[in-house]
């Protein structure tokens, strides 16, 4: 009995890879083992950047709020807790876009909490 390689199944998996490899500079989208290990090692990039954008968003909204609130005379972390013990429950996202866009509905949430 003749063996069997499966190449309908080896040459997908290598078409995916030069796939995802495409627009890469050079040896990386043509050649499948150099390609396999940068697209691999793409992927812990991306992986690892979807985690530093959460961070970096959060940090931005915070720095909006703070920058909002010490021109009503509070700090950051005195508004977050005032807010928190009048129990109203609004995310950084939703407060640093009140602080950006429409700042009149901003000031009138500070002004209740103080």
């Amino acid at each position: 009995m003749p063996r069997s390689k499966n190449a309908v199944a080896s040459r997908a998996r290598r078409k995916r890879i030069l796939k995802q490899a495409k627009g890469f500079y050079g040896k990386r989208k043509n050649v499948y083992t150099v390609a396999k290990n940068i697209v691999e090692k793409g992927m812990t990039y991306s992986y690892v950047g979807r985690k530093l954008k959460k961070r970096e968003y959060r940090q931005l909204w915070i720095a909006r709020i703070n920058a909002a609130v010490r021109a009503e005379g509070l700090t950051y972390s005195q508004f977050i807790n005032k807010l928190s013990t009048k129990g109203i429950d609004l995310n950084r996202k939703v407060l640093a876009d009140l602080a950006m866009n429409e700042p009149a509905s901003f000031k009138a949430l500070v002004d209740s909490v103080k």
